[in-house]
């Protein structure tokens, strides 16, 4: 696995395959890699030559109560993951490469519309961080596709808008969600948990497939499934943030016409915040 952490190095390597006619599909990360990671790098080799994983931990999209500098890094670890599963390189820049003249005088992306709800409203500024930092990376590497986790759904949607928007060329591809046997969602954050707070996780990924299997059996009341599904993780022993019925495409409170729905919940188990959602296909 070649490995890269300037502009130039990386798109050397890049320049070369595209001579060669290789298709190139890209994975943006933060590192600390898990097998939800790799399965988006296994999603973009199913569909092009060449493979290519981001390791940079961006400053941007953290906000004034985050703690960037405890942000785990596991630099060793995640190589020998990506050597292990073929990914053909890995980029590895400094914030420096990336913001030369510091995060107060970088050009920002806002994507209108989905940004200021659920993690925008919780985080504010997070997603203009992230669609900023994932367009300098796409204009850098270039690459036919670029592979995001459906687990964070708002996130996924963001940069779809973003590339959408400014009529990039690029195929974003959603990867779906990595789940243990008994539905919980693969995350970084996991590693939190107890061994107590993991066993009672997975209620809310039955609790999602319980309320998606409602709505498809026509269930149009969504804020009465919305109040039922809050009451039972609260009791359970979570701090329910957000349990709500949207439209995929928009993220607004989905209405009875709807046919593409997506349920989405985040929830406080302890200290540690947990994102998961559903998708509900009416046909």
């Amino acid at each position: 696995m070649y490995q890269a952490t300037s502009v130039s190095e990386l798109q050397q390597y890049v320049q070369h395959w595209k001579d060669h006619e290789e298709s190139i599909a890209f994975v943006p990360t933060m590192g600390n890699l898990h097998q939800g990671h790799m399965s988006l790098i296994e999603k973009g080799q199913s569909l092009c030559d060449r493979s290519i994983c981001s390791i940079f931990v961006n400053p941007m999209q953290f906000g004034p109560n985050e703690d960037f500098n405890h942000y785990p890094r596991t630099l060793e670890e995640d190589i020998e993951q990506l050597e292990a599963i073929g990914c053909d390189l890995v980029y590895m820049p400094a914030a420096s490469e990336l913001y030369p003249e510091g995060l107060e005088k970088i050009t920002q992306v806002k994507v209108t519309d989905l940004t200021e709800i659920f993690e925008g409203a919780h985080r504010p500024g997070h997603f203009t961080g992230v669609a900023t930092i994932v367009l300098k990376l796409l204009n850098i590497v270039k690459p036919d596709i670029s592979v995001f986790g459906k687990k964070d759904f708002q996130q996924y949607r963001v940069i779809s808008k973003m590339v959408q928007d400014l009529n990039l060329e690029v195929d974003i591809i959603g990867s779906e969600t990595t789940r243990d046997s008994n539905g919980f969602a693969t995350s970084s954050r996991n590693q939190y948990l107890s061994e107590d707070q993991k066993s009672l996780a997975p209620l809310i990924y039955k609790t999602l497939e319980e309320s998606a299997t409602r709505i498809a059996e026509g269930e149009t009341n969504f804020k009465r499934l919305e109040k039922r599904a809050i009451e039972r993780l609260n009791q359970a022993g979570f701090e329910t943030d957000y349990f709500c019925v949207c439209s995929a495409e928009t993220l607004k409170p989905a209405s009875a016409e709807d046919r593409r729905l997506v349920i989405l919940v985040t929830v406080l188990l302890g200290k540690t915040r947990l994102l998961d959602n559903i998708e509900v296909d009416l046909g």
